[in-house]
């Protein structure tokens, strides 16, 4: 039985959703869905029930998924007996963070990975962070670097590797909004425009304190994506609610200020990395958890 067909089998009925699945394995979803076919024709029954809006596995899709999940261990570990006498740890895992995340966290972890675990292999997508935890839930990546939700999901693990104050920033150069912060000694919030989140912790964050501070913000844009929200702030458009961990990477720092009277008054967040409880028994997603874990207790 061919091996890239197990795998093919796992991806859709992790996610059934021929879209996600065929992402997952790099290919078209007609491909995915012809491979599928021929494995059902090898095994000799249907795998899955579908329609043209929903995937279902069937009851011998269910237990498929133990023989598929046994053979494929086994296979990996006849191919490390075999090729070295030292015991390896195979496997492909996907990885969602933001651009900040991928060379800050991601970037410690992945050096210990090379080390350590040289065949496994990782696809990676950056993205907006508010979409973290979800791209997890609806099986779009494996594993997410997020920040951890004030309520976090049951269906997921999470172990910190970071944490990063909040800090408001405004722009440097000569404009209304600079004027305006250096005319007064009270600032009035609610008479600046705001760059905000367009979802996510940050955004909970600012409603927050413009709730407590009595202030009505003005939204001059909504943003996906911390590092563009620096950027459009340093163009002078407006202020806004970021991770210090964002400016402190980001090439445009230099042209933005903290502004600190707030600064004080505004919780934080732990960053961690985010996976499914069910799929925590996978070899790949478990080593990356143990560096994970045990870079978190050397910064400790």
């Amino acid at each position: 039985m061919d091996h890239k067909h197990l795998n093919y089998f796992l991806a859709l009925a992790k996610t059934l959703h021929f879209a996600r699945a065929s992402e997952l394995c790099h290919i078209s979803a007609p491909t995915l869905s012809r491979n599928i076919k021929q494995l059902e024709e090898e095994v000799g029954v249907v795998l899955f029930n579908r329609d043209n809006r929903t995937v279902k596995l069937t009851r011998e899709g269910e237990s498929f998924i133990e023989y598929a999940n046994a053979t494929l261990a086994n296979w990996h570990r006849f191919k490390a007996n075999v090729q070295e006498p030292q015991q390896h740890v195979y496997g492909n895992v996907s990885i969602y963070c933001s651009v900040t995340a991928s060379y800050s966290f991601l970037h410690q972890i992945l050096e210990q990975l090379r080390m350590q675990h040289p065949y496994i292999e990782i696809t990676l997508n950056t993205g907006d962070p508010a979409l973290a935890i979800n791209r997890v839930l609806d099986g779009h990546e494996d594993m997410a670097i997020a920040a951890k939700p004030m309520k976090l999901p049951g269906q997921i693990a999470f172990t910190s590797v970071g944490y990063s104050p909040l800090v408001l920033i405004a722009p440097k150069i000569a404009c209304p909004i600079s004027e305006k912060l250096s005319a007064n000694e009270q600032i009035d919030w609610s008479d600046l425009e705001f760059i905000v989140a367009e979802q996510g912790l940050s955004r909970q964050r600012l409603e927050q304190w413009w709730r407590k501070k009595n202030i009505h913000g003005r939204i001059y844009a909504q943003v996906a994506g911390h590092e563009a929200m620096v950027s459009m702030v340093s163009l002078g458009l407006g202020i806004a609610m970021v991770p210090k961990i964002v400016l402190d990477n980001s090439p445009l720092k230099d042209k933005v200020q903290i502004v600190s009277d707030a600064e004080q008054s505004i919780a934080g967040f732990e960053i961690g990395l985010a996976v499914l409880n069910k799929e925590r028994h996978d070899p790949a997603l478990n080593a990356i958890w143990s560096i994970a874990q045990s870079l978190t207790q050397q910064a400790i």
